[in-house]
């Protein structure tokens, strides 16, 4: 480690293999806590490089639970969070919505840092049961389309750097972590991201994993497609900046994506959307993103218009309800 910080100071990068090493021997205590936080702070005063993230990456799914699941082919709907603007539970919702119109989904989240609910806070005010039993997971997927996978229970080596990142108070490469560690390694994932640099990252990222993927970002700061701007969205085929109305959509207002203030209000704007009896706007924006998590489903064959349509119809059949309906029984 002592090598490692002197070639940082020389604004050296460090390699994939390197990296994972480091935290390997972070989940086996072999450094101290100083050593570590100044790891921390220098990578994120330099500039963390796509082999630096990928060896971490690397690192934390060694020292992980595997989710193993039988399924050739779903997607994650994740963002990257620290937007700071308290949205209802988007992605979450998007990922059942997904679900009924008929597509697998595996969606690996965690309690909210930034905002009052997060995936496992709305998840789990439903009466779910975390668990990592592959054989109750793979009946999830069979039998409803979809699997929560409670991020505190795969990834083993967060555990020992909580206490640096709460001491820290600013985000690390742990923050961009989240979304690259889901323990069943799928093949699609759609990813929200709060600015166009994280984007850049990301792109790469993805492209050196091989997985089909969707980046979106709201020009105004949101890390998912919000509908109050412009927003872009890349791909495996294509790089491009949406207007709500290219969608068929009315441009929203901040105050309607509001989460609320508590766990409950979270939870009440979740079931509204999946009953379809939210507010429009709301409903838009989670048809807004679960269309273009279809269409990385169907890697790009597909119009985004005809993504949302296929959303559309999940919601006002009932088959996203009845998926949710269906989780809870299995999870419960």
């Amino acid at each position: 480690m002592k090598d490692i910080l002197n070639r940082m100071l020389g604004h050296e990068e460090l390699s994939r293999e390197e990296m994972k090493q480091v935290l390997i021997g972070i989940t086996k205590s072999e450094f101290p806590p100083e050593q570590v936080t100044a790891l921390l702070t220098g990578l994120q005063m330099r500039g963390i490089s796509v082999d630096e993230l990928l060896g971490f990456r690397d690192g934390i799914l060694e020292t992980g639970v595997p989710a193993i699941l039988n399924c050739d082919r779903y997607i994650d709907v994740v963002g990257t969070g620290g937007d700071r603007k308290n949205t209802f539970n988007i992605s979450t919702t998007s990922c059942f919505v997904i679900a009924g119109a008929g597509y697998k989904v595996a969606k690996h989240g965690n309690y909210s840092a930034t905002s009052v609910s997060g995936a496992s806070n709305v998840i789990q005010h439903h009466g779910i049961k975390f668990t990592d039993d592959i054989d109750k997971l793979n009946r999830s997927l069979n039998e409803a389309g979809i699997v929560y996978l409670h991020a505190q229970l795969f990834a083993k080596a967060m555990k020992f750097v909580g206490p640096i990142r709460k001491a820290l108070q600013f985000p690390t490469i742990f923050n961009l972590l989240g979304p690259l560690v889901n323990p069943s390694q799928p093949k699609c994932q759609l990813l929200g991201v709060a600015n166009l640099d994280q984007m850049r990252l990301y792109h790469q990222v993805y492209q050196r994993i091989g997985i089909d993927y969707g980046i979106v970002n709201s020009i105004d700061g949101y890390d998912e497609i919000s509908l109050t701007s412009d927003f872009k969205v890349t791909t495996n085929n294509y790089e491009r900046i949406f207007k709500p109305s290219d969608l068929g959509f009315q441009i929203a207002k901040p105050e309607e994506l509001v989460g609320g203030a508590t766990e409950e209000e979270a939870a009440a704007i979740f079931d509204a959307v999946l009953e379809n009896r939210a507010l429009p706007a709301q409903k838009n924006i989670v048809l807004a993103n679960a269309a273009f998590g279809i269409q990385v489903l169907e890697r790009g064959q597909k119009e985004i218009e005809e993504c949302v349509e296929i959303a559309r119809e999940s919601i006002d059949s009932g088959s996203a309800l009845r998926t949710f309906q269906k989780f809870v029984q299995l999870n419960s």
